[in-house]
């Protein structure tokens, strides 16, 4: 489901590519089976080419890396976490605009 522009994110690259990532990361916790992570998708593209440059923007299956899931405490989805320099600074639940998925971005970005 992720594009070359959205990481796949899993237990194995989670560590390098976002808690050691030089960029903000926004991190998508989702499952194929998720209606409203579906429709989200499209959304988190476009956020993708817009911050290209800026950050990174990746997804974790909560299928199948249930340990990282259980990490991070997931237990609705669509869940968004916002790291920068490894640490969680915004968190986000449920089918979001892209407007408020930007401004999110952009704070972590500052």
């Amino acid at each position: 489901m992720a594009s070359d522009k959205i990481l796949t994110l899993t237990e194995a690259n989670f560590e390098q590519e976002v808690l050691k990532s030089d960029k903000p990361v926004l991190v998508d916790f989702w499952a194929e089976w998720c209606g409203p992570c579906k429709m989200l998708g499209p959304v988190l593209e476009q956020l993708a080419g817009d911050y290209d440059e800026k950050a990174k923007i990746g997804k974790v299956d909560v299928d199948s890396n249930q340990a990282l899931a259980a990490k991070y405490g997931i237990t609705s989805i669509p869940q968004l976490f916002f790291f920068k320099n490894g640490e969680i600074v915004n968190q986000l639940t449920g089918l979001r605009s892209k407007p408020e998925l930007s401004a999110a971005l952009d704070e972590a970005c500052a």
